[in-house]
């Protein structure tokens, strides 16, 4: 791979340690240098819209705009059948917004309580855009993975709902998958399968030469 100097700089828009270690996994042999919001003193970007690409267009955009540079946003969370979908693109905030994974894994098996296994179905979703630092928007991609959940948390990896969910196909939760299994079943790793597959078709699609132009 080039020195760093010589790369793209792609920031994932996540404080998220966790989910950014995952992204950086699957386009880590890409020739581009990932950073994320840590690496900036910027504002959260609100998320208002009904869906998760909204979210993540939105984010995207913002991001760019308040960094100037080519933006890496992506929107994911649980939709759980018999909550009529919820909690959606709510996940992140399902518990409030300054709850932790803990928190918003006790609410959801609460709210799961008197909910039978065999009616626990559930499916992860991803949302996963490239904007451009003037916001331009250059690709969408997006991924989902079906699934059910348990009874209770199970497995020490992984982030957010990972504890309680168990892959269609699995026995385990995705807490207890080796990582490498879970970034090619999972929501998160088909939509970046996805944009890596676009990056390598396009890779003049990433200009590095003028980013802020």
């Amino acid at each position: 791979m080039a020195p760093s100097e010589n790369l793209t700089r792609l920031v994932i828009a996540t404080r998220n340690r966790g989910k950014a270690a995952e992204i950086k996994t699957i386009l880590g042999d890409l020739p581009l240098l990932l950073v994320s919001l840590n690496d900036f003193d910027v504002d959260e970007a609100e998320e208002n819209e009904g869906s998760f690409v909204g979210n993540a267009i939105s984010k995207a955009r913002y991001y760019a705009n308040s960094t100037n540079e080519y933006v890496l946003a992506d929107d994911s969370g649980l939709e759980v059948a018999a909550l009529g979908g919820a909690p959606g693109v709510l996940s992140a905030r399902y518990a409030g917004a300054e709850a932790s994974d803990h928190e918003r894994r006790v609410k959801l098996l609460s709210e799961l309580a008197s909910i039978s296994p065999a009616d626990r179905s559930a499916r992860f979703v991803c949302a996963l855009v490239i904007a451009k630092p003037n916001q331009e928007l250059i690709t969408v991609t997006e991924g989902f993975c079906d699934g059910s959940i348990c009874e209770s948390p199970r497995g020490e990896s992984g982030f957010g709902y990972d504890p309680i969910f168990v892959p269609e196909g699995y026995a385990q939760t995705f807490a207890e998958l080796p990582e490498e299994v879970k970034n090619q079943i999972s929501h998160r790793g088909k939509a970046l399968l996805a944009l890596k597959d676009f990056l390598l078709r396009n890779r003049g699609v990433l200009d590095r030469v003028s980013p802020g132009s």
